[in-house]
């Protein structure tokens, strides 16, 4: 008896329509010899693996027209839901365009094509993708495709391989970890622990294996440990945080943990733990903790020191300073001998030296502290430059120390707290008539640089600073002499007068910059931007609006 294959009996209609008629082997039954023998129509609905039969149709339509069980299952749906329905209408956006792609290119070549896929039907057969082979008629076109899911052992087998690769490079990344690691179960049991954590902490294996994880955490922490412990591993999220261990030789260690549950076959549940110790870390953090407290407790006592010195002084030397001053005018009367007045300039001399000292610790201290404010208004550079120059003139006048001025007429006003900006010039001044040689020259300078920035410059030809020491110039409390003890009074001082300069005028956004030469004299540029300036009686726009007008706190 020969073997004829079964097949599907269709029949064509004059709008090409495709309509199943009739489902039947082709051989006779008295053929087959066994009238229990199964016909198309069974097999096709028994088939162990999805089968559809699909039509295109015109616009891009292919319509399923037969569907088989493990198909329905394959898509989980009612026959009703699928029969008779576009592909577009049972599969999602990315699946229907990847099938249609399919079955456009297996139309136009007429030829078997084969789509990958990576789908589970329930139970558990994989499919990994399916043949689409084209159904033709008499004259060659395409009147159906017929779906048939594929199976391929060889790609268990790579799987199986790729399984095992992935398990042996997990187990040799716990192994060569240099962060401890230990795996426990769902009781807390330690199950599996790594190299690492063994030289860390110094327990063996076997100290480890089967032992609950608590034992190496410290007391007070235990509670907490187990209880968080059943969350993680119910929950299944992952964690992380601090904790304190306890080394076998007894000591402390403060340690970084990450926690992830693993779940494996069974509803098998173990914890992941990743141990990194923090014990110098943490040292080094409670050391800084407490230098910055100490610090902080020093800087309040020095400014309560500051404070309390600069009251509490100012008011005798007020009182010392006016009394010289009624004694030296001889208010009530003479004196009587010479020599007290000689005496009674000394002392005035010294009195307001030490006030200027109090005055200029006490800005700093409001400086360092941010207390002290920019009350702003218009000044008129000129004017102001002017006055300075000719009080500090007439202070040296008899030294023959010369002040020259050297300042543009049309010099713009500009917005700035008065008082700072006198005390910057009379501090810098003093500075270059402190360490010029008698009948030296300064000159004051000022203009707008090309840039619109406005620059002053106070100059001197006096004994000038090594290059490596004009940072320590510009620091609180630095002396750049190096014999002070050999200067007279009128160049002592605290080491103030320029970093005060220097954070008044950098209170008005501007700079303050030194160029000096041992034995060639000393230049300050300060300069100051643009906003600052009041060109025709408006102000330039500020790119700090807090700057521009009011007050500002430093």
């Amino acid at each position: 008896m020969n073997s004829v294959p079964c097949s599907v009996t269709c029949k064509r209609l004059r709008n090409s329509d495709l309509i199943i008629t009739e489902r039947r082997p082709v051989m006779k039954e008295t053929e087959m010899g066994d009238s229990s023998t199964p016909d198309c129509q069974t097999l096709f609905m028994n088939m162990a693996l999805p089968r559809l039969v699909i039509k295109p149709e015109a616009g891009g339509v292919y319509r399923i027209l037969m569907a088989n069980r493990m198909a329905l299952r394959y898509f989980e749906r009612a026959e009703e839901q699928i029969v008779g329905q576009d592909i577009r209408e049972v599969l999602d956006d990315e699946s229907s365009r990847h099938f249609l792609q399919s079955f456009a290119v297996c139309v136009s070549r007429k030829k078997t094509v084969s789509i990958q896929s990576l789908p589970t039907i329930p139970g558990g057969m994989r499919v990994y993708g399916f043949w689409i082979n084209p159904v033709l008629d008499g004259e060659d076109r395409v009147i159906a495709l017929d779906l048939l899911g594929q199976l391929d052992v060889k790609d268990q087998s790579i799987l199986q391989r790729e399984r095992d690769d992935a398990i042996s490079l997990l187990a040799s990344i716990f192994e060569v970890s240099e962060v401890g690691i230990i795996v426990t179960d769902h009781t807390g049991i330690i199950v599996r622990v790594n190299d690492s954590f063994v030289r860390t902490y110094g327990w063996t294996r076997d100290e480890l294996v089967n032992v609950d994880f608590t034992e190496l955490v410290t007391h007070d922490e235990r509670e907490r440990a187990r209880i968080n412990h059943k969350k993680y591993i119910s929950v299944g999220v992952r964690s992380s945080g601090e904790i304190k261990m306890i080394r076998k030789d007894g000591s402390v260690a403060n340690v970084l943990f990450t926690s992830a549950t693993l779940e494996l076959s069974q509803n098998r549940k173990f914890l992941v733990t990743t141990f990194m110790d923090i014990t110098l870390r943490k040292q080094m953090e409670q050391s800084l903790r407490y230098a910055k407290e100490q610090a902080d407790s020093a800087n309040r006592a020095k400014s309560a020191f500051l404070a309390n010195m600069s009251h509490e002084l100012r008011t005798p030397l007020n009182a010392i300073i006016g009394f010289s001053e009624m004694m030296m005018k001889e208010t009530f009367g003479p004196l009587g001998s010479p020599k007290y007045k000689e005496y009674l300039s000394d002392v005035h001399l010294s009195a307001e030296h030490l006030l200027e000292i109090i005055n200029e610790v006490l800005d700093m201290s409001k400086i360092e502290a941010g207390r002290l404010e920019l009350i702003e208004e218009e000044v008129n550079l000129n004017e102001l430059i002017g006055a300075v120059v000719r009080m500090m003139a007439s202070r040296v006048f008899s030294g023959g120390t010369n002040i020259n001025m050297s300042v543009s007429q049309e010099l713009p006003k500009m917005r700035a707290d008065h008082r700072l900006m006198r005390q910057v010039l009379i501090n810098l001044l003093t500075n270059a008539i402190k360490f010029s040689p008698d009948g030296g020259d300064i000159t004051v300078s000022a203009e707008i640089r090309p840039d619109n920035v406005l620059e002053i410059v106070i100059a001197d030809k006096g004994i000038g600073i090594e290059s490596d020491k004009i940072q320590h110039a510009l620091e609180p409390f630095g002396q750049v002499s190096d014999l002070p003890e050999k200067r007279d009074l009128r160049s002592q001082g605290t080491g103030l007068g320029l970093p005060l300069s220097k954070a008044m005028v950098e209170m008005h956004g501007g700079t303050l910059e030194i160029r000096s030469e041992p034995g060639a004299g000393t230049s300050v540029i300060l300069t100051f931007p643009k906003y600052r300036l009041i060109i025709d009686n408006v102000p330039a726009s500020d790119p700090l609006s807090a700057q521009s007008a009011g007050k500002k706190v430093y």
